[in-house]
C-alpha cells in the first residue's frame, strides 16, 4: 500500500499571536521547533522513506519540513515548493488579532471567514507584489475562501502528488491548516457543509494509506505517544 503523510507546519509566532496570517511569512516559536522534531522522531520510528516531500513557498512550513526531514534520516529527499500549497489568503484580515476581530464584527462573522467552505474575507485593496512569485504572473490573491484555495490546490494533487502514488512511491506534505483542510475534503470527500468540522492541528502527522487505484484504505493520525503502526485513529 503506498501511503501519503500530512502534517501542518509547527507553531508559528502567529499561530502564537491569534493573528490573521495566510501569505505572510512568520516564524516558528521554540514550540513550533519542537513540534516539527517531535514529529520527525516519530516519522523515524516508523522507519516510513518517502520518495519526495511537498510543501509551499512560506517560511513555516519549510522550515518545519527540513526539521522532519533531518530528524527522519531523509533530508536528501527532492523538495518541491509550490505556492499552490501556501495557507489560505485572508486579505484585509491578515495581521489582525483574531479576538479583536471578533468583538468588531461577532463571533458568527468571523467563524464563517474561518472555516465557511465559500465565504471570502474583506479583500486587500490591491494585490501584493513579492518578487518570489514573479515568474508565475498574476497568481497573488486579494484574499480567498476556502473554495478558492481548494481550486488551486487540487491542480497540484493531480500533477505532482497522486501521479507519484500511482507509481508507488510514498509522499511526504507539510503545508497549512487551511490548504490540508482542503486537501482532506477533496480525499475524504467531504460535503462544503461538514468542512466546518475539520481542523488540523499544527506539528500532527496524519497518514494516509492508497490501493493500488487510490482509493483511501487506511487515515489515522502518527504522534509522539505512538509505537510502529499502533495508531490512534482519526
Amino acid at each position: 500500500m503506498v501511503k501519503l503523510v500530512i502534517m501542518r507546519h509547527g507553531e508559528s509566532e502567529a499561530n502564537r499571536d491569534n493573528i490573521f496570517t495566510g501569505w505572510t511569512d512568520v516564524p516558528l516559536t521554540q514550540k513550533g521547533i519542537e513540534q516539527a522534531h517531535a514529529a520527525g522522531k516519530v516519522l523515524a520510528a516508523t522507519k516510513l522513506e518517502f520518495a519526495d516531500v511537498h510543501t509551499s513557498m512560506l517560511y513555516r512550513a519549510i522550515k518545519t519540513a527540513h526539521i522532519v526531514m533531518a530528524e527522519c534520516h531523509q533530508l536528501y529527499l527532492p523538495e518541491h515548493k509550490s505556492w499552490r500549497l501556501n495557507e489560505r489568503h485572508y486579505g484585509a484580515l491578515r495581521g489582525q488579532n483574531k479576538d479583536e476581530v471578533k468583538q468588531s464584527v461577532g463571533e458568527a462573522q468571523v467563524k464563517l471567514w474561518r472555516r465557511s467552505f465559500k465565504t471570502v474575507p474583506p479583500l486587500l485593496k490591491q494585490v501584493d507584489e513579492d518578487p518570489k512569485y514573479s515568474k508565475w504572473g498574476a497568481i497573488e490573491p486579494r484574499g480567498e475562501s476556502l473554495e478558492m484555495a481548494y481550486n488551486r490546490l487540487i491542480p497540484y494533487w493531480q500533477d505532482e502528488i497522486a501521479p507519484r502514488l500511482l507509481d508507488k512511491q510514498n509522499q511526504l506534505v507539510v503545508a497549512h491548516g487551511s490548504t490540508l483542510r482542503a486537501l482532506i475534503k477533496y480525499l475524504d470527500g467531504i460535503a462544503d457543509a461538514d468542512i466546518d468540522q475539520v481542523e488540523v492541528p499544527n506539528g500532527k502527522l496524519i497518514l494516509y494509506e492508497f490501493s493500488d487505484k487510490l482509493k483511501v484504505i487506511n487515515k489515522q493520525f502518527l504522534d509522539e505517544n505512538t509505537s510502529g503502526w499502533d495508531k490512534t485513529d482519526l
